[in-house]
């Protein structure tokens, strides 16, 4: 399983950002063909106090490299990236990773 992780930092207006997150971003982007799963994680604090660094994490599953990558040429995929610069574009960093089940 080839995983898209986004990792966002703490946007100032918090209500905005997840009206907007929840709202338009996350239905742009259920809808990329080849999108197996999409699980989006609320940080709600560090084991060191605090809020920590990351405001939200979305892992979105794919079954393969390949797959990810046709993925990320469809018009549905061009939209979602779009979105995501128009209003996070400062706050995501984004990966790629591989599940390991050992």
């Amino acid at each position: 399983m080839t995983k898209l992780i986004a990792l966002y930092k703490h946007p100032e207006n918090k209500k905005d950002f997840d009206d907007h997150y929840f709202g338009t971003h996350s239905p742009i982007t259920s809808q990329i063909p080849g999108l197996k799963k999409m699980t989006v994680t609320k940080m709600t604090g560090s084991p060191m106090g605090g809020e920590g660094k990351y405001y939200l994490m979305c892992e979105m599953e794919y079954e393969s490299q390949e797959a990810l990558k046709t993925a990320m040429k469809t018009d549905e995929a061009k939209a979602s990236g779009k979105d995501l610069m128009s209003f996070a574009g400062d706050l995501v960093t984004l990966m790629i990773g591989e599940e390991v089940n050992e």
